[in-house]
């Protein structure tokens, strides 16, 4: 292969990787509101400015679109608190954000989060989920040990459970927090980010 024919073919994979992000932007809003069960490609061309056949073409099913669209997110989401290990320089203060932070993405994108548990609750059922969710799972507890680890550091105290764990009992209070927010009840904002702010001191030695 000649240096320009290598030009042009990586411009083609460019742009083919460009617009798969594109439609799974587009295509995200329809998953997240109407879930994996209820959704398929031609639901989400009905509901997007892209027809079936070009959905059909950059993925080849719901299965690959949903994937991509969820690895797409969580690979944001993944550094949404690095901002608070660099900048925090107490404990106190660090437990604190952590826990009003993970209350704002519950409420700003608690339907986005909504997909990733059906995601994950689908990995149960459905092989050809479960090496993504596995990955996907894999950079969340590595998030949540960025800050646990953090905050051992900053009281000069050793953690006493492994990120996994670590990673259990946030996750779990977060699902915990999603599900009283989506029935309605304001108050599990507030509720979710106590919770952490009294957790999180309880994983010191």
């Amino acid at each position: 292969m000649t240096e320009v024919e290598d030009r042009i073919s990586r411009r083609q994979v460019d742009k083919f990787a460009e617009r798969r992000a594109q439609l799974a932007t587009s295509a995200l809003h329809t998953l997240s509101e109407l879930g994996y069960a209820r959704t398929s490609l031609r639901e989400i061309a009905q509901n997007s400015e892209f027809s079936h056949g070009v959905l059909h073409y950059y993925f080849r099913d719901k299965v690959e679109l949903i994937t991509y669209c969820v690895k797409q997110y969580k690979a944001e989401c993944v550094t949404r608190y690095d901002h608070i290990v660099a900048t925090a320089t107490t404990a106190d203060a660090l437990c604190k954000d952590f826990g009003i932070a993970l209350a704002g993405t519950l409420r700003d994108d608690g339907a986005m989060h909504r997909l990733w548990y059906d995601l994950r609750n689908q990995s149960l059922f459905d092989e050809s989920f479960r090496a993504d969710v596995h990955e996907i799972d894999k950079t969340l507890e590595e998030m949540i040990w960025r800050i646990v680890s953090t905050y051992g550091e900053l009281s000069e105290a050793p953690i006493t459970v492994p990120p996994a764990t670590a990673y259990g009992i946030f996750d779990g209070l977060f699902q915990q927090g999603l599900l009283r927010y989506l029935s309605g009840r304001q108050e599990a904002l507030e509720e979710l980010s106590t919770a952490v702010q009294q957790t999180l001191p309880k994983l010191l030695l």
